[in-house]
């Protein structure tokens, strides 16, 4: 199942087990079943700690569950970890098997003085760059809590229960049976919702905080290269992020990151926070920021949760987020047939009718994509030509089950209630409302910066972007701002990144230069 360089990896990353694991399969006569037993016989065949068992058909099939003997774990993969979540796989071994997982001891004090039980589902796509966050951090939850038990399942092979549950994107998670949340979570956001009084005690932590030289909103590549060039002067650096990593953990493939031909966007958003990390900067994650304030000695920046932070100096890197149509039925029908990835979402639309909203690159590509999975797409676009590239413009239309709607408004997402059944646009050339039946709606129209919380406080653009000069300065003293939440031309990572950096360095200059500025005052 594994080939021999795989077998080469793992096998040395199996010699850090200080614990014995046990492996048992639950297995049929069919193809997958027989796939997931070679791949469990390859694993045991690296490690003298790993031992396996015959559970017979169990619940699932195929799935196998991972313990180890004296520990009360409950963790089990239905389906095959491979793709993504082969990573998963490898930690999960590491971790029943007692070596010591990269979470701060306070993620662990918490995990475990939860009181459960909690019984999680996680549903999963091979393709999702998404799901081994939620899958790894649920994982982790399982082996430090006997009171949390986590089943990790393969959507594609268990086809009925996607069906039954009304699963239309990953991952998808339940709790005791009811639905949890979907989309991206790690430990911090699913502690948050778990555990009530996590807030509270956030708050009062972050409360007793000591003034900061230079506070970063925002951990996407801007935030991170702002926070990382901060603290190499030698200042006190703070990074205020609802998420590390922002929307690169959203991209699939990222290739014009200039070094390296090709990355996925969550191994840089963790390469971008290991790299942080790696200095004296103190990270407040799952942390919304809510105001911005200018006080004595600096800014006040207060938070979501109702804490607040000082800083001499603030750079603003909240980037931006998916744009929506606004129309009827939209956020009825979220993650319910209304979705944003195809390549996360795609497979659960496999033979399906879907439409594509946009025609720029990002819409022309995932119809591209689309096209091999489904039944037929449906691109929809507003202007009367395609924005997207020549070339995939051309590729769009060589594809025989692609039809392309130009002059086209959404107007409404259809819907019996559960699921989309459909999507109705005005055609623009002649004023008429038309209808067309399908079962996914893939929204490709572009970004929207996050700076709401900013509006009336610093000078905005008409589109809602910060507006900043060549040093990356706002209309605030000592506030600076970069990446895609600024007025700063083409929204691109690696730029993001210089952006995040050149402010960061003007934040610098803004603040060997207040003792002046103090005494000629």
């Amino acid at each position: 199942m594994l080939d021999q360089n795989m077998k080469t990896q793992l096998k040395a990353y199996l010699t850090r087990l200080v614990r014995q694991v046990e492996i048992t399969t639950f297995a049929g006569d069919d193809a997958k079943s027989r796939e997931m037993l070679a791949l469990v016989e390859d694993i045991r065949s690296l490690s003298d700690k790993i031992t396996v068992v015959d559970g017979g058909t169990g619940t699932r099939t195929p799935s196998f569950s991972l313990t180890s003997p004296g520990q009360d774990i409950h963790l089990t993969f239905a389906g095959l970890p491979m793709g993504h979540e082969f990573t998963s796989l490898v930690l999960a071994l590491l971790q029943v098997g007692g070596h010591p997982p990269k979470v701060e001891q306070a993620v662990i004090d918490q995990i475990r003085g939860l009181e459960g039980p909690f019984r999680f589902e996680t549903y999963f796509s091979l393709s999702c760059q998404n799901c081994p966050d939620v899958v790894q951090a649920l994982n982790l939850m399982a082996v430090l809590n006997p009171g949390i038990e986590h089943v990790a399942i393969d959507g594609a092979l268990f086809p009925a229960e996607v069906e039954g549950r009304q699963v239309m994107s990953v991952p998808t998670v339940f709790l005791n049976g009811e639905m949890f949340g979907a989309g991206r979570m790690d430990a911090e956001q699913i502690l948050a919702k778990l555990d009530t009084g996590a807030a509270g005690r956030a708050a009062l932590a972050i409360g007793k905080e000591a003034p900061y030289d230079v506070l970063v909103i925002g951990g996407g590549p801007a935030g991170a290269a702002a926070a990382v060039y901060a603290a190499r002067k030698g200042i006190r650096t703070g990074v205020v992020a609802e998420r590390f990593g922002g929307q690169v953990l959203d991209t699939m493939s990222i290739e014009n990151l200039i070094s390296v031909p090709r990355t996925e966007g969550p191994q840089l958003a963790r390469a971008l926070e290991n790299h942080v990390r790696e200095y004296d900067v103190r990270i407040f994650n799952a942390q919304t920021a809510t105001g911005l304030q200018e006080v004595d000695g600096g800014y006040r920046v207060t938070l979501a949760s109702g804490a607040t932070l000082t800083s001499a100096a603030v750079v603003l890197s909240t980037g931006a987020r998916w744009r929506r149509m606004e129309v009827p039925g939209e956020g009825q029908y979220l993650n319910k047939g209304v979705t944003f990835c195809p390549h996360c979402d795609g497979p659960l639309f496999k033979g399906k009718r879907v439409a594509v909203i946009g025609g720029g690159n990002s819409g022309a590509e995932a119809a591209i994509d689309l096209a091999g999975l489904v039944a037929h797409v449906a691109l929809i676009e507003f202007d009367s030509r395609l924005r997207a590239d020549e070339v995939l413009q051309r590729k769009l239309r060589s594809l025989p089950n692609v039809t392309i709607l130009t002059e086209a408004r959404t107007t409404e997402v259809k819907g019996d209630g559960r699921r989309v059944t459909g999507l109705a646009y005005e055609d623009r050339r002649s004023g008429k409302i038309r209808e067309i039946a399908l079962e996914g709606i893939f929204v490709q129209i572009g970004l929207i910066p996050n700076t709401d919380w900013l509006k009336g406080v610093l000078t905005l653009s008409p589109r809602g972007e910060i507006v900043v000069d060549e040093h990356g300065a706002t209309s605030l003293p000592g506030v600076f701002a970069a990446g895609d939440c600024t007025t700063a031309p083409y929204k691109q990572i690696v730029i993001a990144m210089g952006e995040g950096a050149r402010a960061s360095l003007a934040a610098f200059d803004h603040l060997i230069r207040l003792p002046l500025a103090e005494k000629a005052a």
